[in-house]
């Protein structure tokens, strides 16, 4: 049985994690924190959400250090802001913690580029360079087990990669064009906190952070190509819907995506539809769904996720899963 707690334990993904480690056989959740400032220190993690209740009583600590974590858990979610997740993972690593972020803190190696995209130097190069950014169907399990600082892939990035990969890896697509990336996220991607821009009656679909968003880099690295990258807000809860347009190689067959796209068959979350994917069929699920059309040497690739759950708290999970040899959808279905 292994030990783990959760830091950002109040907000939405820290919440999703609560709901799935509780019905996990191989872990037991120890601790959940949240920062000494947040009005949330003290409640029952319960009263904040109440679909909880019964399920799990650990009230929320406030956490000052990673002293308060070290000697408690095995390993450790940290569902935090970047800042606060580049400062903690540097001491829970050396304590012999796994590490698990979900934010951005370790996913860019280039520090020039992390800079300019999280406003902050990054201050722990050392273990940048030991960091293994974990994408669920495509991380290397060596790499993965080798390791106690683990970097989880943004919400935007894991629909992104999961669409394009299967192309790229097969060397289908002509990269002289940009793959477009157009993604529409629910409001919930821009977390608990109350804030003008994301209240409910405010929002209506528009495009935002366009060539400047930061998980445009974070794309770019982890595929090996530049893309071009709009996110979109949407008027709805949770979820991205990913539409990538790209252009094929000259001679590129529906048979040649076909068998690019099979890689998939044996990766249950997953899953390559015949026509294109809805999102309703993937909200709250940990699943991927993704369909694809070819015409005049173009491709269009559609790929749906809910972004609190493929795009952040399951595929934690499910990375967790893959590190201690545990089944891979284990607490995820």
């Amino acid at each position: 049985m292994k030990k783990v707690a959760i830091v950002g334990a109040s907000g939405y993904a820290g919440c999703q994690l609560v709901r799935m480690i509780s019905k996990h056989s191989n872990l037991e959740l120890t601790a959940l924190f949240v920062s000494e400032n947040s009005a949330d220190k003290g409640k029952k993690i319960s009263e904040l959400y109440g679909s909880l209740d019964g399920i799990c009583s650990l009230s929320l600590e406030p956490l000052s250090s990673a002293k308060d974590i070290i000697g408690r858990a095995d390993a450790v979610f940290l569902a935090t802001d970047h800042k606060v997740s580049h400062d903690l993972a540097p001491s829970l690593v050396e304590a012999g913690i796994a590490v698990f972020d979900l934010s951005g803190a370790f996913r860019i190696s280039d520090t020039s580029v992390f800079e300019s995209a999280y406003g902050f130097a990054h201050e722990h190069t050392d273990l940048l360079k030991k960091a293994v950014y974990a994408l669920g169907e495509y991380v290397n399990l060596d790499e993965l087990r080798n390791t106690r600082m683990i970097s989880l892939p943004g919400c935007y990035p894991t629909a992104s990669q999961l669409a394009l990969r299967p192309l790229i890896d097969n060397n289908l697509l002509d990269l002289n064009y940009r793959p477009s990336i157009n993604a529409i996220s629910g409001v919930s991607g821009a977390g608990r906190k109350a804030k003008l821009t994301n209240s409910f009656c405010e929002v209506s679909v528009n495009a935002y952070g366009v060539f400047t968003h930061r998980h445009q880099p974070e794309i770019a690295e982890h595929l090996g190509t530049e893309v071009i990258f709009t996110p979109h807000l949407g008027d709805f809860k949770q979820g991205i819907h990913a539409t990538v347009n790209a252009k094929l190689k000259d001679g590129v067959t529906k048979q040649m995506v076909d068998d690019a796209f099979a890689y998939y068959k044996n990766k249950p979350l997953v899953r390559v539809k015949d026509g294109m994917p809805k999102l309703q069929d993937v909200q709250y699920t940990p699943f991927c769904d993704i369909g694809y059309a070819m015409k005049d040497g173009y491709i269009v690739v559609c790929s749906c996720i809910d972004n609190l759950l493929k795009g952040a708290s399951a595929q934690a999970l499910q990375i967790l899963n893959l590190y201690y040899g545990f089944d891979e959808l284990e607490g995820l279905l």
